[in-house]
């Protein structure tokens, strides 16, 4: 791949220095970098924190971790990155079962001949791709353990394939994200989220991820939903933002408003403008009818006292 250097002011559409640089690739049509979203908007701490590990990650060898809540978009904030870098990414979800020899690759029957194949891992380290580990703690750390060595940037030995060893590319990089920090999940919310291994993660840089500020999610439905009315849009996020409140009460609802969900709240809104009760309706669709009754009846409450009575969508 070919270098470029991308301005950030430019490339990211935020309020730096012209002259602030940021090394990234030429646009090669490589089916690994993920698709630019033209509407994205970037929060620039985070941008910030996220490409100073980019820039530091060959020296110092650290992965990155972005721990925060569901739906406050933590693995689109890096595949924007990306996709604006021209960095190709090699992207898994983990799981409980997840093992780290499904990440190197495995032999396969072609042709009557069995031939190794990489693994999304294997590919990164060779060809200087990002690995992506979506949902790091749901993965038994006794496995994340074996990446040990990786993350201090020694090379990736194939058993499975006569030993071989692949020497990292200068270019590799290794990102996870999380709803923990890596500690455990405290609050009970995440099922299925376990403490991962101390001398595993502290080999990463841990960035944390909040929901947008309101001025930043009015921004993106602007964008995204700028047939909907000011008004609406504005009382859409205060909403979304009491959901949340009230679900890290001890004894608050049982879902909460990603952006993703505001999004496909507003989307659905507009096409049920002709519904008795529009925004009660798109809000079931949208969120709603995967909560308790409880909680259903509780974000309906809301949607009368943010709203008002008679509002027109």
């Amino acid at each position: 791949m070919k270098e470029k250097m991308f301005s950030v002011a430019e490339t990211f559409g935020i309020n730096v220095p012209k002259e602030i640089m940021v090394k990234g690739f030429e646009d090669e049509g490589s089916p690994f970098v993920p698709e630019d979203n033209p509407h994205y908007i970037f929060r620039t701490d985070l941008l910030s924190d996220i490409l100073a590990w980019f820039m530091g990650a060959e020296t110092l060898g650290d992965g990155l971790f972005l721990g925060g809540p569901t739906g406050c978009g933590k693995s689109t904030l890096l595949l924007q990155i990306c996709a604006r870098l021209n960095i190709p990414v090699q992207r898994v979800i983990g799981h409980a079962r997840l093992e780290v020899e499904c990440l190197l690759g495995q032999l396969t029957l072609v042709d009557g001949d069995m031939i190794w194949m990489d693994g999304p891992l294997t590919t990164a380290a060779r060809y200087g791709h990002l690995f992506l580990l979506d949902e790091q703690d749901l993965v038994d750390p006794g496995q994340l353990a074996g990446l040990n060595a990786v993350l201090e940037g020694s090379p990736l030995t194939l058993p499975g394939n006569a030993g071989e060893v692949v020497k990292l590319h200068k270019n590799f990089r290794f990102a996870a994200t999380g709803n923990s920090n890596g500690a455990g999940d405290e609050t009970g919310l995440y099922q299925g989220v376990l403490r991962q291994n101390l001398a595993f993660m502290d080999r990463f840089t841990v960035v944390k991820v909040g929901y947008p500020e309101p001025q930043v999610e009015a921004e993106i439905l602007a964008k995204q939903a700028h047939h909907l009315p000011d008004l609406i849009r504005e009382k859409m996020i205060e909403l979304a933002n009491e959901v949340r409140k009230l679900f890290t009460s001890p004894e608050g609802l049982d879902v909460t408003f990603s952006t993703r969900t505001l999004l496909r709240w507003a989307f659905l809104l507009s096409l049920a403008r002709n519904k008795p009760e529009p925004l009660v309706y798109s809000l079931d669709r949208a969120l709603g009818n995967r909560a308790s009754e409880a909680t259903q009846e509780a974000l309906r409450e809301l949607v009368h006292r943010v709203f008002g009575e008679g509002m027109k969508v």
